[in-house]
């Protein structure tokens, strides 16, 4: 018996000792913090059904079901990369609603009467190049290098599932857009401007705002949707106009559905328009 718990104190031992040196991890972090403060979450792969029923209340053309497959694991941003994130990466912020646009008035004058920081409200007024360019430099900074972090934009597919997070309705928490003010800054309540990330609830992956405050921006060019299952879609191998998700303040709740998809040209920006990072990580297994 004495030796048995031997055994087992030294292999604990050890495996402390390992994990301290660090090795590579025989199961990836379900959350992790990058260099800038990022958090991202581990979407675990698996199968779904993207698009909508046509019995779906807002149901677009364009939306047909089909069977996806994502077969490997891949992080998301937790949140929308929010202004202050885009500038220390880039150096400047392009967005519209900071300073004056944000801050408190009085109900009947209009006048400024609070100053309010923006720092943590997502960015906008980037195009799909600005997002494709910060994704860039992010992953060239020395510390997410030196993990071997490689980031991007997600695909419309990995968007789609990871909004979903398990569920078939309409949103992610239901069918019910009575609800979606619990989830989502949207045109009934966004108050035609943006607000701080993570304020409303997430969804069962804890995933924030994928439903309203800004669109955000994937990887795809636009495309119809294939008629069969698919693997690791990736959308078509060109196009004119990039994707886009989610829903952003200024839309009714359709527009916020996990399956709505729009598109516009990629050197578009507008101050309803931003992104979240996706990661694919040599820690992540197949």
């Amino acid at each position: 018996m004495q030796s048995r718990l031997m055994l087992g104190t030294v292999t604990v031992f050890l495996a402390t000792c390992m994990s301290s040196a660090g090795p590579v991890m025989a199961q990836s972090e379900k959350e992790i913090t990058n260099s800038i403060g990022m958090k991202l979450v581990l979407i675990p792969k698996g199968t779904f059904q993207m698009g909508s029923p046509p019995r779906e209340n807002g149901s677009d053309h364009n939306e047909r079901q089909h069977e996806v497959t994502l077969t490997r694991d891949y992080y998301l941003g937790a949140f929308e990369v929010t202004q202050s994130q885009y500038e220390k990466v880039l150096g400047k912020n392009p967005s519209y609603f900071q300073g004056d646009q944000v801050a408190e008035r009085h109900p009947q004058t209009g006048r400024v009467i609070k100053e309010v920081d923006s720092s943590n409200h997502p960015v906008e007024q980037v195009s799909w190049e600005d997002a494709v360019e910060f994704c860039k430099k992010l992953s060239d900074l020395p510390q997410e290098k030196a993990t071997g972090r490689v980031y991007r934009l997600p695909t419309e597919a990995e968007w789609e599932y990871a909004c979903r997070a398990g569920s078939k309705s309409a949103y992610s928490f239901s069918n019910e857009q009575d609800s979606l003010a619990a989830y989502a800054w949207f045109s009934e309540n966004g108050d035609r401007k943006t607000h701080p990330v993570g304020q409303k609830k997430p969804n069962a992956w804890g995933l924030y705002d994928m439903h309203g405050n800004v669109w955000e921006w994937c990887s795809d060019w636009y495309g119809e949707y294939p008629k069969g299952a698919v693997s690791d879609p990736v959308g078509p191998r060109e196009g004119s106009y990039r994707v886009f998700r989610g829903g952003s303040w200024l839309y009714v709740a359709a527009f916020c559905r996990s399956a709505y998809r729009y598109r516009f040209d990629p050197s578009y920006r507008s101050l309803g328009y931003g992104f979240r990072v996706a990661l694919s990580s040599p820690d992540i297994p197949k």
